[in-house]
Formats: C-alpha cells, structure tokens, sequence
C-alpha cells in the first residue's frame, strides 16, 4: 500500500512500489524546516533507513529548502531541472538533471517535469508527475492557472494532485478548483497555505467548491498526517 506524508507548506514525502517492484521513498520540496513541520531536517534523516529521491520544483527557499543537508545526510539522489541539478553538483550533491518535456530516464519511478507559471533563478520552475505502481501523483509546485493542466490528464492521468491554494504567489482557491476540474483525479490534496500572512487560505473552502463541482475528493491534511492509497 502507497502514502502520501504532508510537513507543511509544500513538502510532502511518498511511499510507494516502484517500477523495479521495491519500495521507494521520495521527497518532494523539502523545506521541512517551515514553521508548520513536525520534524526538522536534523530529525527526519536520522529517523528514515533510506531514502531513494528528493524532487525540487524550482530554487526558491521554501521549496529548495533543506535539499542539500538531507541529500548528503542520507545519500539521496536529487532530480531537479538542468540549472538547478548542476548547482546543486557544485555543491556535491548527486543529481538527475532533466528538462520540461517527456519521462525522464529514471528506471524505478515515473517522472515527468510540467509547466509551472512562476518564477526562479536557476532555470524554470516546474511541477511533477511521479510514481509507480500504486499511482501516479502530480505536485504543481508554485503555479499559477493555466489551461495545458488538462493535457496533464489526458497525457499522465494523475491519480492525486498536490495543488496550491494560498494566492498571493499561486493560485488561490478560485483557480485551484478550476486546476481539479482540469486535471480531474481522483483525489486532490491542497498545499503552500497559512504559512505566512499573504497566503493564509482556508482549505475547508476550497474542499466544499471542489466537491460541489467535481467528482473529485478533497483530503486535508495536518503536518505531519500521512494518507494511505488506494
């Protein structure tokens, strides 16, 4: 059975078989040194006995966040677009560098860089398409609305969708409801809100709009809640 472990914000931890039939562990966007984790960085790499991947979305600090301690801490490999991945070399970090387009050349996970409308300093900022064989969950990162999201279903048919709903910096409730009925999975679980004072976002809103138009289920979690899949 496959997970999906909120730490706040827009960091989030999968579990699930991969393609190679064993287990893995993936972090995506672990900032987990935000003022809603239940665990800081020091602790979670010390608490895990392996973990396979970190994906980053894009280099801004709270989505970067504490990628090169854990990394080196537990061996991880990062996969992050081209000019993040190579600064992150720099600093030596292994990496799988890839680019906005098809699957990457990852053997044992499914992943696939999105568009993201945003902003960063080391190349563009993306969303994701990851998985095995449990489900295929697509994190949007810092993403504004856009209309390509229903390629998203019909190309890799996300099960879950991790979608932001603070505003101010992505979408807010309004558009992230507009997301689902684009992307249309099975479950969709909000993020990167009540961090801070310009994204304060009150999920509870954004589950009864999503659940009045859609067929989709809306899962809140807690920092620190984890969800089981199927």
């Amino acid at each position: 059975m496959a997970s999906i472990r909120y730490f706040g914000h827009a960091a989030f931890e999968l579990r699930f078989t991969g393609l190679d039939g064993r287990e893995k562990r993936v972090l995506i966007d672990p900032w987990l040194g935000n003022p809603l984790s239940p665990v800081s960085p020091e602790d979670y790499a010390k608490s895990i006995d392996k973990l396979d991947y970190i994906v980053v979305t894009h280099d801004h600090g709270d989505h970067l966040g504490d990628t090169e301690y854990i990394a080196k801490k537990t061996g991880a490999r990062v996969i992050a677009i081209y000019d993040l991945a190579v600064e992150l070399g720099k600093k030596g970090v292994k990496t799988v560098d890839g680019n906005i387009g098809g699957r990457i050349k990852v053997d044992d996970v499914y992943i696939v860089f999105t568009p993201a409308l945003h902003s960063s300093s080391h190349g563009v900022p993306v969303g994701v398409v990851i998985g095995g064989r449990e489900y295929r969950v697509y994190h949007a990162g810092d993403t504004g609305l856009f209309t390509e999201m229903q390629f998203i279903h019909e190309l890799y048919n996300p099960d879950i969708a991790l979608l932001p709903i603070g505003g101010h910096y992505t979408m807010g409730v309004d558009e992230a409801v507009k997301a689902v009925e684009l992307l249309r999975p099975k479950i969709a679980i909000p993020m990167h809100y009540n961090t801070f004072p310009p994204i304060k976002a009150d999920p509870e809103e954004f589950k009864k709009k999503v659940e009045e138009k859609t067929s989709t289920k809306v899962v809140i979690l807690k920092p620190g809640e984890e969800m089981s899949y199927p």
